[in-house]
């Protein structure tokens, strides 16, 4: 299968004298109802065209029935989460040509004059929010984001006020070289009082730079009402993440979150990790809330309710996880989670009392799991801690 991937912009494009060629002895063109109504007149008489709409699979079975070579047109820069990917993820024994144009974020930074040299970009289109919490967590400079219906410049303006990043202003692109072409730069609240057009791109510029922290101190956390010790004390934290391998870590759970403070400084150390962090104590929601605004951690999947009642399959496997409260039920809590944990995954939980290292050793032993670490550590007047860690050996 032969492919020719086109990029074009929002208005009529002028092609090339090789590109006209190819299109004058091409008769199945392909692409979206936009991009047809921009090309047509320069089609020859009999073409056919193929859609790229829903269902995909229809789209690649009208492919594999042309049994000819398809020129395909396709927005901006197509191997920028662009078309010309998906062809090589569907077909990768394919020939597949691209000659791209300007990607929108690409547009949108010259038409702002706006230094692109530190530009990130990444797409929420049809997508999560992940990316760009990633970006964000970083700090990045500045940040080009592809938008859907959903996740617009609005939505992105509120979430970023939602997790305190008023660091940054917003510049928005709308049909961009196209009949309604507006291009302004706002802060986040004033991109809240508008309505955009559908075909929209966004750059997040950051003013400054936030605080970041190695370690947060304890005091800086929102804690339990009338219980401020009940957190999980800074150098053990970080002593915590050490023994999970947190930058190593793909998902990442935390059972019994508390505060979050485990959870939140993971995911600050690792902004790509998932992390799923459960608790069953409702008012910790809001509290695991208000530490992730502080801290600018977005992207925590909060679960709340009794981890022994969850349907916990249902979740990604996760291959670290950190026992932060098993309610007296240890045994019971460990042999639930070795029945979803991945080969090789890492479990480490701290304890005060004896009964539970002991119960935490002897459950390693039925598991099969292998116990790498026992380090005792003592805070100021604070109870001596114990540190335990294990790993899930492979086949068990």
């Amino acid at each position: 299968m032969i492919f020719h991937v086109i990029g074009i912009g929002n208005s009529k494009p002028v092609f090339s004298n090789e590109q006209n060629e190819l299109i004058r002895n091409t008769t199945v063109f392909s692409g979206g109802k936009r991009h047809l109504e921009l090309v047509k007149d320069v089609l020859p008489k009999d073409y056919q065209w193929i859609y790229i709409k829903s269902p995909m699979s229809t789209v690649f079975h009208q492919y594999e029935n042309a049994q000819t070579n398809v020129v395909i047109f396709a927005s901006g820069n197509p191997l920028f989460y662009g078309f010309s990917n998906t062809l090589q993820n569907k077909y990768p024994n394919a020939v597949i040509h691209t000659e791209p144009y300007f990607s929108s974020i690409q547009l949108l930074a010259n038409k702002t004059n706006t230094n692109s040299n530190e530009l990130i970009a990444v797409s929420v289109h049809g997508r999560t929010w992940k990316a760009l919490d990633a970006a964000l967590i970083q700090q990045k400079s500045l940040i080009g984001v592809l938008t859907d219906a959903d996740k617009n410049p609005k939505a992105i303006a509120e979430r970023l006020l939602q997790y305190g990043f008023t660091n940054y202003k917003i510049s928005i692109g709308e049909d961009l070289e196209g009949e309604h072409e507006k291009v302004q730069t706002l802060t986040l609240s004033e991109a809240l009082g508008y309505e955009y057009h559908k075909l929209n791109c966004v750059l997040l510029h950051r003013i400054e730079k936030r605080k970041q922290h190695f370690g947060i101190q304890d005091g800086n956390f929102k804690g339990l009402p009338g219980r401020p010790k009940m957190i999980t004390k800074m150098p053990i934290r970080l002593t915590t993440l050490h023994l999970l391998e947190i930058l190593n870590a793909k998902v990442f759970w935390d059972i019994g979150f508390c505060t979050g403070s485990i959870a939140i400084e993971a995911k600050l150390k690792n902004p790509n990790l998932e992390v799923v962090a459960f608790e069953k104590r409702e008012e910790c929601e809001e509290i695991l809330y208000q530490n992730q605004k502080t801290f600018g951690v977005p992207g925590i999947q909060e679960i709340i309710g009794d981890f022994f009642e969850e349907d916990i399959e249902t979740y990604n496997q996760p291959d670290t996880v950190f026992i932060g409260g098993h309610g007296g039920r240890l045994e019971e809590l460990l042999m639930k989670v070795n029945k979803v944990i991945t080969s090789n995954a890492i479990i480490v939980m701290n304890t005060v009392k004896e009964t539970s290292r002991l119960s935490f050793i002897e459950s390693c032993k039925n598991l099969g799991w292998k116990l790498t670490e026992e380090i005792n550590l003592t805070l100021d007047l604070h109870n001596p801690i114990c540190l335990l860690k294990a790993v899930k050996i492979e086949g068990k």
